[in-house]
């Protein structure tokens, strides 16, 4: 059984270099994410940590996305100063941040903030459902529909659905998809991919969905979705 999840992001780049921490029977992951937000999915409370200036948009502008985005929009925003300044405190927090800390950072003192807010703040819940045209996708009681009818999933087949679902009419190609559920580790076969594409593709035309997948060739696969 898997252990639940503390996502941290950072939009510093080392966030993929930092390794995982294991907490009582919480595990803390970290990843680095750009101004589209999270490469992977987010399962369970996620804590972002924006750097101030950023190589293509200001954390001011990271902090609004993140508070537009329906996968982000509960996660914890830390903005990271530069130096301490009261006015660049109270722009940041207007524009969505939660608190500010002055960097550099690190991994030990990113957990320190972690650890130490969780103790003293109610965490908020995700986002509970996805929804997309005909399709519906039921975080809680992890469960898929098409209109009325439901989805018969395997655990792999839900997260990928997931992932395809909250990247609507965008090709992803296979490495794409194993990056975003998280299975570089152990290392997995891209043509594993081509399996739970199969065994969802059975699962929409089961529940009377048709075949919203589209194969793009030599690139990857497309959830089609209004």
């Amino acid at each position: 059984m898997l252990m639940p999840l503390v996502n941290i992001f950072l939009t510093h780049p080392s966030g993929d270099a930092m390794d995982d921490f294991v907490h009582g029977e919480m595990t803390f992951t970290f990843d680095s994410m750009d101004g589209d937000g999270p490469r992977r999915l987010v399962e369970g409370p996620m804590w972002a940590f924006v750097d101030w200036a950023m190589p293509d948009l200001s954390g001011l502008e990271m902090c609004r996305r993140l508070r537009a985005d329906n996968r982000t929009q509960e996660a914890h925003v830390t903005i990271v100063l530069e130096y301490d300044d009261l006015e660049d405190r109270r722009r940041a927090l207007r524009a969505g941040a939660d608190d500010y800390i002055v960097g550099p950072v690190d991994r030990q003192k990113i957990l320190d903030r972690v650890l130490a807010l969780q103790s003293l703040r109610r965490q908020r819940h995700a986002t509970q459902l996805v929804e997309l045209g005909a399709l519906t996708i039921d975080l809680g009681a992890q469960q898929a529909r098409w209109k009325d009818a439901p989805i018969s999933l395997r655990p792999n087949e839900f997260r990928l659905l997931r992932f395809l679902a909250e990247n609507p009419n965008r090709v992803l190609s296979r490495q794409e998809l194993i990056e975003g559920l998280g299975k570089q580790e152990p290392p997995i076969d891209p043509r594993t991919v081509d399996v739970w594409i199969g065994r969802l593709r059975r699962a929409f035309k089961s529940a009377g969905a048709g075949n919203p997948l589209r194969t793009v060739h030599a690139m990857g696969y497309v959830l089609d979705l209004p």
